[in-house]
This record gives C-alpha cells, structure tokens and sequence, in this order.
C-alpha cells in the first residue's frame, strides 16, 4: 500500500538504533526524507549512511542533545519543512521513588515530556497551515500498565499522553494528527541491559532473566524494532487522517486486560 508520504520530510528523534531506528527505516522506504537525531555522532552518521543507502531519500544526521535549546533548533532547522515529527528519548533510570531526587524528576520530565512538548510547539503551527501533519510520540507501555520501578517514566509520559490528548482533538480538523506508540519489550541495546542488571542485581544467569521475562508475552518473544517501525509509518500515512489522540500499545499480548 502506498502511504501518500513520498516526498515529506521528517524529524525523526533518537534515530541511530533501536525504535528510533525502527521508524526512520520505515519512513525512508516509503520516500520520506530525514532528519535524524542522537548524542552518539558516529553511530547516528553510520545510521543515515545505512538508510540512505538503502533507501535513496535524503538524510540529515544532527548529532546533539534534543532535551536542549540548541539541539531542538539545530534539529528542526536541518529540514527545509517538518511534515513528520517522531518524538522519542530514552527512558529514566528505574528505582524505589523514595530515592529519586528532584533533578532526577526534572530530567526525566525534560526529556520525556517537556521536550515533546516544545518540538510539538516549534512544529504543529506550520503543519496546519499547510493541511498536512503528523505527530507520533514513542512512550511506554507503562502509560496504560504502570511499572512499580519505573515511577519517573510513569509519571513523565502520562504527563505528556495527558497533554497530547487535549491538543490533538484541536489540530485534526486541519488534517493534523497527533498520536502515541506504547512499546512492551521490543529487542533494543536498553532491554538487553535491563535483563543484564535484573540478572546480575538477582545473582542468576542472564538466560534465566530473559526466559521468565519471555514468558510474560504471549508472542513469545521480544518486538523487532522494525515491525514497530511499520506501525510508527501507518500513523504518519496519509491514510491515517481519521486516527488522533490515541493510544497505541504494541506488547505482544502483555497487557492482560479488555480495554
């Protein structure tokens, strides 16, 4: 199926590996060009090398810190228009609450809400002028099942699935949608050193960290970055126009309830 997106330009954050990675491919086969965006230069140059090598479009890698003043400009002035914007960061440390500090809760609502929040801002007036919009923020499948050691992804993210719910009910008459992808265990560098830190702080081997975790997913497995990926690009179709402020958890089954 064609999408309708060849030829738009996308910010796609937090691109060089993993679920940022994920999505970029996934806009890049469809004909969109790219910015992307990491701390870690070299991977992220090696990224956009891939891409565009693969797929032909045109790809802009700005190595920086998207959390910051400058990085945001810098990102967002690499395109010569953002028709596509893919919020994602990085999640906060996990921990018991009653050790997180308050820089701790400002880091973690910076990069997980304040961020999305402010490219949302620099973004959202130029899609509706020119009738054509997508917003996809990557959260955490901790929004609609919170997980007790990772209070300040919990609060951060529902901060800002709170916030996206009010706006994109305004932006969709102009054919502007805003939406949320909700990630269970998908197989990236941050889960494999999550099971390691679960294994070591337990005294077990890694296997036997991954074989219980595994058992929790009725799939069987762990996501492939690329098949969230697919679901980030129908989000940003021109198909897609009837679909705002939703919430879309991608878990392999995890989340055991009706609704």
């Amino acid at each position: 199926m064609d999408l309708g997106i060849k030829g738009k330009w996308a910010l796609v954050c937090g691109a060089s590996k993993g679920l940022g990675y994920g999505c970029a491919i996934s806009l890049a086969q469809e004909g969109v060009n790219l910015v992307i965006n990491a701390r870690s230069e070299q991977p992220l140059r090696e990224a956009a090398a891939r891409i565009g090598g693969e797929t032909g479009v045109t790809v802009v890698a700005v190595a920086c810190d998207i959390t910051t003043p400058s990085g945001q400009k810098e990102s967002l002035a690499a395109a010569p228009q953002i028709d596509i914007l893919v919020n994602n960061a990085g999640g906060p440390p996990p921990g018991d609450f009653r050790n997180f500090t308050r820089e701790m809760w400002l880091a973690a609502l910076e990069a997980n809400m304040l961020t999305p929040i402010e490219l949302i801002k620099a973004t959202v007036d130029k899609m509706i002028e020119r009738r054509f919009g997508r917003i996809v923020n990557i959260t955490s499948s901790s929004v609609k099942a919170p997980i007790d050691v990772l209070g300040l992804s919990n609060g951060a993210r529902s901060g800002l699935t709170g916030f996206v719910a009010g706006v994109a009910r305004k932006t969709v008459g102009h054919n502007v949608t805003i939406n949320n992808l909700l990630p269970g265990a998908f197989d990236t560098d941050r889960i494999r050193a999550t099971l390691a830190g679960q294994a070591k702080a337990q005294g077990v081997d890694v296997e036997q960290i991954v074989k219980s975790r595994l058992a929790g997913i009725p799939a069987g497995r762990l996501g492939d970055p690329y098949e969230f990926g697919q679901a980030c690009a129908y989000l940003c179709s021109a198909q897609a126009a009837y679909v705002t402020g939703q919430n879309f958890l991608i878990d392999g089954g995890a989340y055991p309830g009706t609704y």
